[in-house]
């Protein structure tokens, strides 16, 4: 069964720095994708990892300020999240699948998610 364990979420103030990690088990071969659902809204797309290439991709919000990365030997994905605004806060979910590139930035597409991790960035 496929497990994915979150950390790194934390209290931060604007402008600072979190390095979200996700760690996976119990499967390879995933694309894997950053979600976050802020107070009182929907879950949407932050980040992402195409399995083969690597090819990362970023919501145009957090552009230039978050990167994706991935250590696969230690079967850990990784969301460095740079330059941090208040409207950064939210739950931070990690979600692994395998997903074409056409539907990557859709949290349909995923099949496993960890439990998410909350970042809070006070103003």
């Amino acid at each position: 069964q496929v497990q994915l364990v979150e950390s790194g979420g934390g209290l931060v103030p604007t402008g600072g720095s979190l390095r979200l990690s996700c760690a996976i088990s119990g499967g390879s071969g995933y694309s894997t994708g950053w979600f976050r659902q802020p107070p009182g809204k929907e879950r949407e797309f932050v980040a992402a990892i195409k399995w083969n290439g690597g090819t990362t991709y970023y919501a145009d919000s957090v552009k230039g300020r978050f990167t994706a990365s991935r250590d696969s030997a230690k079967s850990t994905v990784y969301l460095q999240m740079n330059s941090l605004k208040p409207e950064d806060t939210a739950v931070y979910y990690c979600a692994a699948g395998r997903v074409i590139t056409s539907t990557i930035r859709n949290d349909r597409s995923y099949n496993y998610w960890g439990q998410g991790t909350q970042v809070t960035v006070s103003s």
